[in-house]
């Protein structure tokens, strides 16, 4: 399973890309907000951290012109730039022609696996399933990544898929037991995913039990 962090602040990535673990980025509007920085001064920060791994931009527009227009213009950033549209109309219409110039797409927002089947057949790059927000409304998000694994393993597409809106290390694991490409994750869930108890509890004993050790030679 590859690992994505969710952000849009390069003081995370950069920890992330430390731990060697890191796979990818994943942006939007709301998290590029969050930053207080101008739009394209977090983009080229986010771009020369990972150079050669994929970064998630999300277009504003949601017409198809717009989207076109601004997923060209990121596009040229870099090779990695993957252009995130959302799961309308007129982004279906938008992935088949980024398919078709060979720009990579992530089709956001999606919700039903009737949106992943149509993101899919319109040749999306990767397609982000949102499951804490569907468990937000009491709804079981993971059914969903299921149902999706199974649409796309059924077909053979060759969509990627993204978990999005981890909430907590459940939603990592259990994403990784159905079969989930990727987990985008927040650094916060990359940190607990590190942490457990005994783990703590062991260390403290080792540590302690080697004080004890004579002629120690470091």
């Amino acid at each position: 399973m590859k690992f994505f962090i969710d952000t849009a602040n390069i003081d995370e990535i950069k920890e992330a890309n430390s731990l060697k673990i890191l796979d990818g980025v994943t942006t939007n509007p709301t998290l590029i907000s969050k930053t207080g920085k101008p739009f394209m001064d977090v983009v080229k920060e986010i771009l020369e951290e990972v150079p050669d791994k994929p970064v998630s931009l999300e277009v504003a527009s949601t017409d198809y012109e717009g989207m076109i227009k601004e997923g060209e213009y990121l596009a040229e950033f870099g090779s990695n730039v993957v252009i995130k549209i959302p799961m309308t109309l007129d982004g279906l219409k938008a992935v088949k022609h980024f398919e078709y110039k060979g720009i990579k797409t992530n089709v956001t927002l999606i919700f039903s696996p009737a949106q992943a089947l149509l993101a899919m057949k319109a040749g999306a790059s990767y397609i982000s399933p949102f499951v804490g927000r569907l468990d937000d409304i009491s709804h079981t998000g993971m059914d969903l990544i299921s149902d999706i694994v199974n649409i796309r393993d059924n077909y053979n597409f060759d969509t990627e898929i993204i978990v999005a809106s981890v909430r907590n290390p459940i939603h990592v694991i259990e994403s990784a037991l159905l079969g989930a490409d990727i987990a985008t994750i927040p650094f916060k869930v990359i940190s607990q995913l590190v942490k457990h108890p005994l783990t703590d509890i062991g260390l403290e004993r080792f540590l302690k039990d080697w004080e004890s050790v004579p002629n120690k030679p470091f």
